[in-house]
């Protein structure tokens, strides 16, 4: 498949030096107010903009420069963290509203809002590398919930597609049914056909993505060979075995028609770790990584030296040893996509492609 000059040089920014996405995200906003407030003892709307600033920044400046590519929110983080972004790693946008909008027949579904007073067009302006959306997604939820999630998810698309970004789509679950919860072994149990069913749709060619950021195809804790409690001290009724595991990243690879990282979804480094490596040693590109790498900083908040200082040190740490984790992902180049770096073409070349290439209008 052919690909647009912005979105390759997108790409490449987004990557290391060996084609691998070993990425940070920052972009975190309620789940954030809620960290910190339990660490001062406040309500989480009492965690206000300097609070949320101020944290992200010093994740940004000590972090950023170990990662390929960082992911940050045009709201909180961003404008405070701009100046200590290194040259050369790539910065991608957030362009959806924090939360969802709850719906359906069960008033638990969840729909997509983009943030009001932040489009595409502000994304390239800004300086940003790509664009990232978040999107909550079952396909089992009510039809209007579904419909309303692909529009955004097009519309989004074709604005990447306009401003020849690179469009970075995250994808994530929940339960909503009445047997399910977040920590059960029915919602565990149905977790690798859920991520499988959005990783088919979305990686068609109508939606335009490029990278998929998605959970990881099953929850270790109800892994056999985890289930005694080996990341939390919590012990639970095994879903499927180590086995079945690779089977599910591997058939994520066979389908997805883009290249695919896998997200930390809130969990510890030590359960992170063993995502990454199950994953990338199975065909995924990398990593876009947020809490599991930096969380355990939140706890010296609001002292800011304590906070670099485990920055500095377990942080990088954590990064070191996603690298090694992820040692053995798949350049995104090697992705079937591009089947390799030598196949890459451009879809407009030739001394005559600046004449047809669209400016903006």
């Amino acid at each position: 498949m052919k690909i647009s000059s912005g979105k390759l040089r997108g790409i490449k920014m987004l990557a290391d030096e060996e084609g691998k996405f070993r990425m940070m995200a920052i972009d975190q906003r309620g789940s954030l107010q809620r960290m910190l407030s339990k660490v001062v003892g406040k309500e989480p709307k009492e965690i206000g903009f300097e609070d949320l600033a101020t944290f992200k920044k010093s994740v940004v400046k000590i972090l950023s420069p170990y990662s390929s590519a960082t992911l940050i929110d045009p709201i909180y983080g961003y404008t405070y963290a701009a100046k200590y972004f290194p040259r050369n790693v790539g910065l991608l946008l957030a362009t959806e509203q924090t939360g969802a909008e709850l719906g359906g027949k069960s008033g638990k579904e969840r729909k997509t809002r983009l943030q009001p007073g932040w489009d595409v067009s502000k994304t390239k302006r800004a300086g940003a590398t790509a664009v990232k959306l978040l999107v909550y997604y079952r396909g089992d939820a009510s039809p209007e919930i579904v419909q309303h999630q692909k529009e955004i998810i097009l519309k989004v698309g074709e604005d990447c597609e306009k401003y020849d970004l690179p469009y970075v789509l995250e994808l994530v679950s929940y339960p909503f049914k009445e047997d399910e919860d977040k920590d059960n072994l029915v919602f565990a149990k149905r977790k690798p056909e859920i991520v499988m069913d959005y990783t088919e749709e979305f990686s068609k060619p109508e939606y335009k993505v490029d990278i998929l950021k998605i959970e990881f195809p099953a929850e270790l804790k109800y892994c056999k060979e985890f289930c005694d409690g080996e990341f939390d001290g919590k012990k639970r009724e095994p879903a499927y075995s180590l086995s079945e595991v690779e089977s599910y990243c591997k058939e994520l690879t066979r389908i997805s028609s883009v290249p695919w990282v896998i997200l930390s979804a809130g969990v510890k480094i030590k359960e992170f770790l063993v995502n990454v490596k199950l994953a990338t040693d199975n065909g995924a590109s990398g990593f876009l990584g947020g809490r599991a790498i930096w969380q355990d900083a939140a706890q010296y908040y609001p002292d800011v030296e304590k906070m670099e200082e485990w920055l500095s040190t377990s942080g990088v740490d954590n990064f070191r040893r996603l690298y090694e984790a992820s040692k053995n992902a798949t350049p995104y180049f090697n992705h079937k996509r591009f089947k390799s770096f030598a196949q890459m073409e451009l879809d407009l070349c030739g001394e005559d492609w600046y004449r047809d290439y669209e400016g903006l209008k």
